[in-house]
């Protein structure tokens, strides 16, 4: 059976797997899934207002007031999203190891649970951003089709690199724990947090060949400043994402029946 097949054969089991974590997230609580649109809302209204009105935070170049909250929310929500893929990819098959032993079921079914989970609480939260945009009137309009074009290219290269160290992690548990130093340095070498032309001009080139730079600066180009993204400079990220996910498909291909054993 192909791999196409066995995921579309256990449609059920991964579709009452993300339900029952979405359901879990909010179980117990009065308000339930409406904490789901509380928190992004808080988390956009601090980023927006809080860093763009009090603290009077600019970007060089554009006078709107919020253009650095638009700019903040623009590359730490996707971020979170990219992240959110990658670190719970990487501990997917240890953090399923029961499941793995007593139910038969395609092994590739965790990262897709993991995937439509991530993809959903993000669908939220950016539904939260873009709406704010639209109230308050920097909403860059028919451009921002393109951030879709851009979170495609995001997605497979989170979905490669997860896949690839979950497997790798399996073998080697100290993947984990190098990883996840590794992504703190990583989101402070992203200009998130600053432009990119605030550095010195010896870092930059530096800072260019990091594949998030370019994705990030592709929302940052629609959000902020309402034009398309430099789409030649994104056909290395493609080219890197889709390398990474061809190795994510062999590793998994080769030690899947593996997996089982070392957990």
């Amino acid at each position: 059976m192909s791999t196409s097949a066995a995921i579309w054969s256990h449609r059920g089991f991964i579709a009452g797997s993300v339900k029952r974590e979405f359901q879990a997230r909010y179980s117990n609580s009065l308000l339930g899934a409406v904490w789901g649109v509380l928190n992004p809302l808080a988390l956009v209204f601090i980023y927006i207002v809080v860093f763009s009105t009090i603290m009077q935070a600019r970007i060089p170049d554009v006078q709107s007031e919020m253009a650095y909250g638009v700019y903040l929310c623009s590359g730490i929500l996707t971020w979170g999203f990219f992240t959110e893929i990658v670190t719970r990819g990487q501990t997917v098959f240890l953090d399923n190891a029961n499941l793995i032993k007593k139910l038969s079921f395609p092994r590739i079914c965790l990262p897709l649970i993991v995937i439509l989970n991530a993809s959903l609480n993000f669908a939220i939260v950016f539904t939260v951003f873009i709406v704010f945009l639209l109230l308050s009137g920097n909403f860059p309009g028919w451009v921002s089709l393109s951030a879709f074009v851009v979170l495609g290219i995001q997605l497979m290269f989170a979905i490669g690199l997860g896949v690839t160290l979950g497997v790798l992690n399996v073998f080697f548990r100290d993947v984990g724990h190098v990883f996840g130093i590794i992504l703190q340095f990583w989101f402070w070498f992203t200009p998130i947090v600053y432009p990119i032309a605030i550095l010195p001009a010896w870092i930059q080139p530096i800072i260019q060949l990091n594949p998030m730079t370019t994705i990030m600066s592709s929302y940052q180009s629609i959000f902020v400043f309402g034009r398309q993204p430099d789409w030649f400079s994104l056909i290395p990220v493609i080219v890197i994402s889709f390398l990474i996910c061809v190795l994510a498909a062999h590793l998994f291909k080769k030690h899947a029946a593996e997996i089982v054993d070392e957990i």
